[in-house]
């Protein structure tokens, strides 16, 4: 097939390299892509958020499949054009998007499919976030409304803190201020057709910046798969699949399919697992980043038949997607400054050596090419892929090939996967 995907960072990277190492023959275009995609796919100097411009490439090469990856081009509905051309997409239409587009509407339609959540207040005003904070109490938790790059959640015990991260959002619209939940969280990927619905293999990331969970919040610095905890819990790590499946997925996609804004691409179910049972955190509505990193790595399927399927409403023929046993830790490393203010343009030293580390490969998040030299160009720049026969060998090599890179002012967490109980 010809695959285009959208998007120019790790997830991306991961897709792209999922897809290359089926050695199908598919012929891969990474629209706008970067520095690591470039090995494996065709990179496209086009807009991912502009419909027209990606939709003529697809005319002019004949893309059978696109596959759309960051968030925004979801929002900006370039899933809609291509598909009222006939295309097969693998991502929903703005309706649906809005899921994670809007975390009010997310909510609301929670509550109408019977999905279990947080409480939440959705405050327009500086006064109606004093009075939410107060009705829920510490530790407060604030999020944007709208699209944030996965910083635009606080939690804080700090009151003052809690109210000037809702006035850095209330001018662009509003901000939910929710109850704090606790319990161990748990990312869940789910494709569907519309209809159908098949689950992957569940994640675990780590958003804080720093080791022990502390630190500002970021779009993630790191990600294991497969949860061996979970058997303790629900006997089976399936056992707790099916159990989301039926209780948050599919009444969440039927219940879309309801309002006219059918979800054709891949529900992403933050989760945590409370004494009251498990909630949802939030939905995106596109492959998350860095759990994609893991996940993909232990899919057997195929992925390609996979998007295809959903993109072309034949989800309901594919039987469930298989993954290996194998231990997949991924560690993200950060430029100086991030997530606030990241510094970039800084050498990268050492990605061959890194790469070259036993069980070991590289996704490119924020790179560039300076003078043939290897530089940053964002905040999160590379991420570390190991895996192993078990989480201390995936660990041990994961942090071998970690010590082989340097940036200056660079930073990373020690603790990913740590005291992960093999099984």
């Amino acid at each position: 097939m010809k695959i285009l995907v959208l998007g120019s960072g790790a997830r991306e990277h991961a897709i792209v390299l999922a897809l290359a190492e089926e050695d199908a023959g598919h012929e891969l275009y990474a629209a706008p892509g970067n520095v690591g995609m470039a090995t494996r796919a065709e990179l496209v100097a086009i807009d991912p958020v502009d419909p027209a411009a990606v939709a003529d490439f697809v005319a002019d090469t004949a893309v059978d499949l696109v596959v759309i990856g960051p968030e925004a081009p979801l929002v900006a509905g370039v899933a809609d054009t291509l598909r009222t051309r006939g295309v097969p997409v693998f991502g929903p239409g703005r309706a649906a998007a809005q899921l994670e587009g809007s975390k009010s509407f997310a909510k609301r339609v929670m509550d109408t499919a019977g999905v279990p959540t947080g409480r939440s207040v959705r405050a327009q005003t500086r006064a109606e976030v004093v009075d939410a904070l107060a009705r829920f109490g510490a530790p407060h938790v604030v999020k944007a409304d709208g699209l944030a790059a996965g910083k635009g959640v606080l939690v804080t015990e700090d009151h003052d803190a809690a109210l000037a991260h809702a006035d850095a959002y209330l001018d662009a619209g509003a901000v939910l201020v929710e109850e704090f939940l606790t319990g161990p969280e748990v990312s869940l990927f789910f494709l569907s057709d519309g209809d159908a619905v098949l689950p992957l293999s569940p994640a675990q990331d780590y958003k804080r910046a720093s080791d022990g969970d502390v630190g500002p919040n970021t779009g993630g610095m790191g990600a294991y798969s497969p949860l061996p905890w979970l058997r303790e819990l629900f006997g089976s790590e399936q056992a707790f699949v099916d159990t989301v499946t039926h209780d948050i997925a599919e009444p969440v996609i039927r219940q879309l399919d309801a309002e006219g804004a059918p979800f054709i691409g891949l529900l992403y179910a933050g989760l945590i697992l409370t004494e009251q049972g498990i909630k949802v955190i939030e939905f995106n509505a596109r492959f998350g980043d860095p759990e994609t990193q893991v996940v993909l790595p232990r899919l057997q399927t195929p992925l390609s038949g996979l998007l295809m399927a959903a993109a072309s409403g034949r989800l309901d023929h594919e039987p469930r997607p298989q993954f290996s046993d194998d231990a997949v830790v991924t560690v993200v490393l950060a430029s100086e400054g991030y997530p606030q203010a990241p510094i970039t343009g800084r050498p990268v030293v050492g990605a061959d050596a890194a790469a070259s580390v036993d069980g070991v490969h590289l996704v490119h998040a924020a790179t560039a090419v300076r003078d043939g030299d290897l530089v940053t160009a964002g905040g999160r720049v590379l991420g570390i892929v190991a895996r192993g026969d078990s989480f201390t060998q995936a660990r041990e090599r994961a942090y071998r090939a970690v010590d082989e890179i340097e940036i200056e002012g660079g930073h990373h967490r020690r603790d990913i996967a740590a005291g992960v109980a093999e099984g």
